[in-house]
């Protein structure tokens, strides 16, 4: 399968600093791999609502969920780009992370399947200096990619707040440049072993 990037942006703030660093990673792709971007606040979900033990599962035809969720089928690897806020991913981000509940139980998308073996991957930009603070955003996309048995290749994390303060980040700009090359192993949770 040809790869297939799909780059979630889930910032309130277009152009900030996380998009940018994550285009800085996104320009080192090799020629040919495809890129889908999708702006979360340009395509808003509406608010996620549980039904899996009350309803049937419809998939959807147009809007951005069927929009949202195409895309995420067909990407090999799926990037959240997401700010820091308050120490987890965005409400936007969380909202699509949302909807993968809805769609393991979406007749003939077979989603837990069909996601297993591709890869998620993070990319953040964060106030503090102590990128310990960010532990709960990635175990957020960890733990996901866990539970879908994909692969996990980590979260590119610069420092940033006010507009393009990123791209003082050298040592972030620098991962950025191998950040995509690196393999992905098979996510597991905190509680698996080898």
């Amino acid at each position: 399968m040809t790869r297939r990037f799909l780059f979630v942006l889930g910032s309130s703030r277009s152009d900030g600093n996380t998009e940018l660093l994550a285009r800085r990673a996104a320009e080192q792709l090799p020629e040919g791999v495809e890129q889908q971007w999708i702006d979360l606040a340009a395509h808003p979900l509406p608010d996620f609502e549980d039904l899996r033990h009350d309803s049937d599962h419809v998939r959807p035809t147009r809007g951005n969920v069927a929009l949202l969720l195409d895309a995420t089928l067909a990407a090999t690897d799926v990037v959240i780009v997401s700010p820091l806020y308050w120490y987890s991913v965005s409400a936007h981000v969380k909202r699509y992370l949302d909807y993968w509940s809805g769609w393991l139980r979406t007749p003939g998308v077979d989603f837990k399947a069909t996601m297993a073996g591709r890869t998620l991957w993070g990319v953040t930009a964060l106030a503090h200096e102590e990128q310990e603070v960010a532990d709960p955003l990635v175990g957020t996309l960890s733990n996901s990619a866990a539970y879908l048995r994909m692969r996990f290749g980590g979260v590119l994390l610069g420092n940033g707040s006010k507009p393009l303060d990123v791209l003082g980040d050298t040592e972030a700009l620098a991962r950025a440049k191998t950040f995509f090359a690196q393999d992905a192993p098979l996510a597991r949770f905190p509680y698996e072993t080898d």
